[in-house]
């Protein structure tokens, strides 16, 4: 049996920025302070006529381009996001169209907290094991919204990241996938509420810490592996801070996870944050290099 892993990946980043700063003096806080604290300089500003499907269909793009494979071998796409344009109408049937994708295929809108585009990964390495399909495409992408004034609008961006999951020309093998799941009320948002709201006090412990420490702990247990034993790391990245805190508790180094921390320059891209990473070490990953991700 031939390895399974990521055939292609491609991601997207609005063009546009805004300083951390700039948002702070609209509100009359002190922005260095701000921007200190959430490890966050800028973060990107999608367009008027930007959302998550077109993000991901320049993400899926750009993976095909750096391939030779035909889109009409794509059997199933997963598009995970947090702000899907359309309340009922997958986005993934707007994606398969644009990319020149088959009729015949499987299509879902995942939707959970920011794992919901690792989940469409390993749902598309289950189906290519399975012998399903040949190729699935799973995408992590959000315009995140934030309620004027609110903390979120310091960090909340926009980006995703594409990866065309397979068995062929295979260019990063996926050795090992777990899931830590609970239901923690940390963010949401209600049927026709414009913006998402957050329990304050959940976010960090509860939530962040509690769910990247026992996933990532629990995989490294399961495959016999130590941090050591990573040349890159990638953990979701809600702020600049986090990810810094929880690879120090777990035993990574800043060495480990510097390449794959972008929250810094573009934002909490949600779904994509920890994809849009994976991307980025990618990039300067040799042959024989082993990689973390915990989203």
């Amino acid at each position: 049996m031939k390895d399974i892993g990521i055939v292609s990946y491609g991601s997207y980043i609005p063009r546009y920025r805004i300083k951390t700063k700039d948002i702070a003096s609209v509100w009359g806080k002190d922005g260095e302070t701000i921007s200190r604290g959430l490890g966050i300089n800028e973060k990107s500003v999608p367009s008027i006529d930007q959302d998550t499907a077109t993000i991901s269909v320049e993400a899926a793009r750009s993976a095909l381009k750096r391939c030779t494979i035909d889109p009409q071998d794509i059997g199933a796409i997963y598009i995970g996001s947090e702000s899907h344009p359309y309340a009922v109408k997958p986005t993934g049937t707007i994606v398969g169209e644009a990319i020149g994708a088959t009729p015949d295929l499987m299509v879902a809108d995942y939707e959970f907290a920011c794992k919901a585009g690792t989940a469409g990964v390993q749902s598309c390495t289950a189906l290519v094991k399975a012998d399903m399909i040949k190729y699935g495409l799973a995408v992590g992408a959000d315009t995140s919204q934030a309620a004027p004034g609110d903390a979120l609008e310091f960090s909340a961006s926009a980006g995703g990241a594409a990866f065309i999951i397979g068995r062929d020309d295979v260019v990063a093998t996926i050795n090992h996938t777990l899931s830590f799941t609970t239901d923690t009320p940390d963010f949401w948002r209600r049927a026709g509420r414009k913006y998402p709201s957050h329990g304050g006090r959940f976010t960090g412990a509860p939530a962040y810490f509690r769910h990247i420490t026992s996933c990532a702990t629990n995989l490294m247990q399961k495959v016999g592996t130590k941090p050591e034993d990573y040349d890159y790391a990638i953990f979701h990245q809600p702020n600049g801070k986090f990810p810094v805190n929880v690879a120090k508790k777990l035993g990574f180094t800043y060495d480990q996870i510097k390449q794959g921390l972008v929250v810094p320059y573009i934002g909490n891209t949600y779904t994509g944050a920890s994809l849009v990473g994976l991307a980025s070490v990618l990039d300067v990953a040799k042959p024989g290099d082993r990689v973390f991700l915990t989203s």
